[in-house]
């Protein structure tokens, strides 16, 4: 058998809608401050979200662009690059 919880009071379910959206805007906010430590350009600015995530995009296209290119020296060296890497 098991009993029944009881049912939550309107303000029960307000306290705790809260608390999930603080929790849910601080993992957005600690996410933001990663991006800042780890983009380069973003160390010590102010955190606006949209530079962050503009240059958080630029500078994944920089590195993907310089993946590519690394891979295109490597075979032209003669080198093989593992298809999980290409």
């Amino acid at each position: 058998m098991s009993a029944e919880r009881p049912r939550l009071s309107e303000q029960e379910k307000k306290n705790n809608h809260i608390a999930s959206e603080q929790k849910r805007r601080m993992a957005i906010r600690e996410g933001f401050d990663r991006l800042t430590e780890i983009v380069p350009g973003l160390e010590g600015q102010g955190r606006s979200e949209s530079v962050v995530l503009r240059k958080s995009v630029d500078h994944m296209r920089e590195v993907l662009q310089e993946r590519q290119e690394l891979i295109e020296r490597i075979q032209a060296l003669g080198g093989e690059i593992p298809p999980e890497l290409q």
